[in-house]
Order: C-alpha cells, then sequence, then structure tokens
C-alpha cells in the first residue's frame, strides 16, 4: 500500500481523533493545506498563527490531541510563546511546519523566511517538545509520524513535525504496522505502592484529596471522581487542576492555593493527617507564591511515572495504574459526605445604582451560569477571581494558570467549543483582550457563540497590586463598538449591576452570535486572591 507523506499525516491525524486543523497559510506550507481542504479533517484559519496555537491547546485539553499548521519562520516562530505554554501546561498539540524544499536547501541558501541555517527551527523546537522530526526522507516518514502521535499522547506534550514543499508529495510504501515499546508501570513498583498508600488511608483519621492538572492530561477525571466516591474523602483542586472533578460534587472543597485561597479549603489540606496528592505539579502558582504548608511526612504523591509515600518513592509506576490499583485495593467507605463550602454568591443581584465589582461579578455568574458552558480564562485578576467561580461540567475550565501567558482565552475559546461543543465562557481582563481579540471575529465568522466578558479597569491589574506605575497603563477601547468590526456579534459596555444583568440575560437568551460584555471596574477593586498574591510578589520585585 501506498501515500504521499503529506496525505498519510491527515490520515493519522484523523485516526487519532482530530477533526480540526488551526493556522494561518503560506507559500512553504500552501501544498498540504490544498491536501488538508480535500480531506475529512476542517482547516481553521485564525488572525495570527500565535492564535492558532493557543486554539490548538485548548482544544487538546477537552478532545485529546490538537492540531496546528503552519509556514517555516515567520509562523513558525510567531507560535513559538504559545508552544512552549502548550509544553509547560502538559497539552499535546501537534506542530506541523512547512519548510523550503529539500533541494532548495541544499541549492538555494537565501531564501526568504530564512533566518539563519535551515536546522534552526528544528533546534529550536526541540527544546519545547517532546518529539521533533524532518520528514524529508520517504522510508523514515512514516514512522516518525507515528513515533510523533504517540508520543503526544504517552506524554501529553507537544509534538513537532516538520515537512518540506517538495515532500508533501513524496510517495511512501507504508510498512506493517509498528508497535512502539511502552512497557507501562513496573509492577512490583506498583503493587508496594499501592499496599503502602492502603494501609495509611485505611488508617487515617482526617484524610483529604488533592487533585492537579495530570489528571486533566491524562484523561483520569472519571477516575477521581470514582475514587472520591469510595474514600468520601474531601476533595481539593488546584488551580491549573480546577475543574479536574465537577465543581458541585458533594465533597468539592473548592481551590487549595495556599495562602492564595479560601480560608477552609487551606483549614481541610493543611490539616489532613494523611493528604493524597494525585496530578499535582508543586509550582509556584499552585503553592500560593510557595505559602502552602504541606508536610511529606503526611502525604503519598502520584504524578507522571512516580509515586512517593511519604519518603519512600516508587519510581516506574504510572499515575492512571496508581489510582486504577487503589481504586480496586480500597474498601468501599459508608461515612456521610464532608462538609463543604458553598460557592460565593451575590443575594440582591441586581441592586439598582450599584457598581460593578468584581466579588459581585463572580457571585452573579456563580448564580446564573448554565450547566453547558465551558469557562475559558486569561491570565490576570479573571484568573484569581475565577478560584471562586464553580463551573458545572467535568474539565469545565481552561486557564494558561501555570505559564501564564497573556493573551490565551479568546484564541483558546476557538478550540474549546470546536473541540467540545460546549459554548464558552470567556474571562479576559482589558490588556489580554487587546493582544488576541480579533480572534473574537473568527468566532463570528464560523458561526460559533462564546460570551465573551471583559474585566475593563484600565490596564495591567496583575502588575498593578505588584508594583504601580504608568508602565501599566494602557489605551483606552469602545468595546462595544466592535460588534460593527468583528461582526456580526452582539457587544455591550457596562458599568452597574442593572446594565449588567441586562447584558448576561441577553447573551444567555441569544446564542446565534458572540456576545462581548466589557464590565467597567475600578483599578483599584481586585479579587482578593489578587490582593493576596499582589502583595507577596510584591515583596518579591521590590526585595522585601
Amino acid at each position: 500500500m501506498s501515500t504521499s507523506i503529506g496525505q498519510y499525516l491527515l490520515q493519522r491525524l484523523h485516526e487519532e481523533g482530530v477533526r480540526h486543523v488551526f493556522g494561518v497559510p503560506g507559500d512553504y506550507i500552501l501544498r498540504w493545506y490544498q491536501q488538508l481542504a480535500h480531506s475529512e479533517l476542517v482547516q481553521v484559519g485564525t488572525t495570527r498563527e500565535d492564535n492558532a496555537a493557543f486554539a490548538a491547546d485548548a482544544y487538546a485539553r477537552v478532545h485529546g490531541l490538537g492540531a496546528l499548521a503552519v509556514t517555516y519562520g515567520v509562523g513558525a516562530l510567531s507560535v513559538v510563546n504559545a508552544v512552549a505554554g502548550a509544553a509547560a501546561e502538559s497539552s499535546p498539540v501537534v506542530v506541523i511546519s512547512g519548510a523550503p524544499g529539500v533541494v532548495e536547501q541544499r541549492e538555494r541558501p537565501l531564501l526568504h523566511h530564512r533566518f539563519g541555517p535551515y536546522h534552526f527551527q528544528r533546534e529550536i523546537f526541540e527544546r519545547l517538545t517532546c518529539y521533533c522530526a524532518v520528514l524529508d526522507d520517504p522510508l523514515l516518514a512514516a514512522r516518525q509520524i507515528d513515533r510523533a502521535l504517540a508520543a503526544a499522547r504517552r506524554y501529553s506534550r507537544p509534538v513537532y513535525l516538520e515537512l518540506p514543499r517538495d515532500r508533501v508529495d513524496t510517495v511512501i510504501h507504508l510498512q506493517p504496522e509498528c508497535v512502539f515499546d511502552d512497557e507501562g508501570s513496573d509492577a512490583d513498583a506498583l503493587a508496594e505502592a499501592v499496599a503502602e498508600t492502603v494501609a495509611l488511608l485505611t488508617g487515617a483519621g482526617r484524610g483529604a484529596v488533592l487533585a492537579g492538572v495530570e489528571l486533566h492530561r491524562y484523561r483520569q477525571q472519571d477516575a477521581l471522581a470514582a475514587l472520591v466516591d469510595k474514600l468520601r474523602w474531601p476533595v481539593a483542586a488546584t488551580l491549573t487542576g480546577k475543574s479536574v472533578i465537577a465543581e458541585h460534587h458533594p465533597a468539592y472543597l473548592g481551590i487549595y492555593e495556599g495562602a492564595m485561597g479560601a480560608d477552609y479549603a487551606r483549614s481541610v489540606i493543611e490539616g489532613a493527617d494523611i493528604l493524597l496528592l494525585l496530578g499535582a505539579t508543586l509550582n509556584d502558582v499552585d503553592l500560593g507564591v510557595f505559602t502552602a504548608q504541606l508536610d511529606p511526612r503526611h502525604m503519598v504523591q502520584a504524578r507522571g511515572d512516580e509515586v512517593c509515600v511519604r519518603h519512600h518513592r516508587y519510581p516506574n509506576v504510572r499515575l492512571a495504574d496508581f489510582v486504577a490499583a487503589l481504586i480496586a485495593a480500597l474498601p468501599e467507605s459508608r461515612a456521610e459526605w464532608p462538609a463543604h463550602s458553598l460557592p460565593t454568591s451575590a443575594p440582591g443581584f441586581p441592586e439598582p445604582g450599584d457598581a460593578m465589582t468584581v466579588s459581585r461579578l463572580i457571585g452573579r455568574l456563580n448564580d446564573t451560569l448554565p450547566d453547558d458552558m465551558i469557562v475559558v480564562a486569561d491570565t490576570g485578576d479573571c484568573l484569581f477571581a475565577s478560584l471562586e467561580l464553580r463551573t458545572h461540567p467535568r474539565t469545565g475550565f481552561l486557564a494558561s494558570a501555570y505559564y501564564t501567558t497573556m493573551g490565551f482565552a479568546v484564541p483558546a475559546a476557538l478550540g474549546a467549543q470546536l473541540g467540545s461543543g460546549l459554548r464558552p465562557l470567556v474571562l479576559v481582563g482589558d490588556g489580554a483582550f487587546q493582544m488576541t481579540g480579533m480572534e473574537l471575529s473568527t468566532a463570528a465568522w464560523l458561526g460559533l457563540n462564546p460570551v465573551v466578558i471583559v474585566f475593563d479597569n484600565a490596564g495591567y491589574s496583575t502588575e498593578r497590586f505588584i508594583l504601580d506605575g504608568p508602565f501599566n497603563n494602557i489605551a483606552p477601547w469602545r468595546f462595544d463598538a466592535l460588534a460593527e468590526v468583528f461582526g456580526p456579534l452582539y457587544a455591550f459596555s457596562v458599568g452597574d449591576e442593572q446594565t449588567f444583568d441586562a447584558a448576561w440575560q441577553h447573551a444567555l437568551a441569544n446564542a446565534d452570535r458572540p456576545t462581548l460584555i466589557a464590565v467597567k471596574l475600578a483599578a483599584d477593586d481586585p479579587s482578593a486572591a489578587m490582593r493576596r498574591l499582589g502583595e507577596s510578589l510584591g515583596k518579591t520585585v521590590k526585595g522585601g
């Protein structure tokens, strides 16, 4: 059986469940785009290359695998920041870059988009991905494509494939299917880790679960719910793991983020005599700028390919295998569900004449958020305010919560809606919206219907509460006028509770197009978490 390199790549993406490819065309990738246009996949054009990568990242998180295709040099280098974010947040994105032809590279050294030796681009992406290959050899190309997709799935990280334009139609002869080595967990280490963990958990007086982002990435949300149902223990999520369990689950405490998070969740997590950490990456964001008080002597940690039971380390034990074996080994608990905190609310909303505040905004969303909306938050106070927001669907919250790149949310909403079928609610600051908000026009063009709420507080609020200065100011925009530019969409600019509620109810009732609601907020009105974070980071920046 024979096919071309380009066609085989399309075929394998489809077999892996990919249905949309995001990107911006360019001459080095155009022939493959032509093949893409006649394939079973849908090409989704974006206004910028980095927005395509943000969209593919979100698509991967909700759908299992995402893909983007760009041209050499100017296109690929434009996606570096977004792909770095996907790497930092463990998102399996397939980066496809066109390239000058093999013959061209040999005979014509000064081609457009070149910025140094032709291999420089590949070397850049080798630092950001878990697998990297140039598809220039017809004897190797099929295996390289297979290995790339297997690696993206196995490690939940981006991969990079470079396709020279004179190799798109190169015929390859497919060999018998290659079975990639994947030995799984060490059986003895797994058994010992589970036995020691079960002994600790069954003897615990005050146990708790802290669930992290790797449960999202390795698709272990159902397993987590089954484990919590069996233990009947309270469960909190890290910020990067938010919505890994349904946030209206009777055992859910909210977000644990050290001193930055809610007091009740902190008291339960830090007061547990056995804390079960599953898939949690203990970075500064999830630890509340290292204000968390977690004692390894009272912890069982499982992430990636390792389990640590207090000070005992069990390598080569995969998170998914450990959770499955733990569920099977634990006895069924008959305990009552633990007490849990209620979500922030906004009683009496709307109060006539009252200006909008961050806390009332989040409270109103908690009271009225539909069950079928997925929340996408950008970096800044919209992210920290969303700690108090309770989403409904599992994996119903997406953010660049650890890498914290501005401009993620609006383009990510494209991938979130196409990948999940759910209507996105986007929370974004005015500064981040100015970076990538034009992607709202793509959503309108494609017939999608996100609701975008802009925190319009005239600048970079996060930086203001770390170290203020005129450098945090931005140009004012007439957000409500963007309907004429980006349309068809609905656009509102609101400043008080009554006008916000009218715009929000209009958005919920009219799902035929996107809605943009710019909420005027005072520059000195941060969320409680933002204020605590700013005070902590401010000491670091100022040397205090």
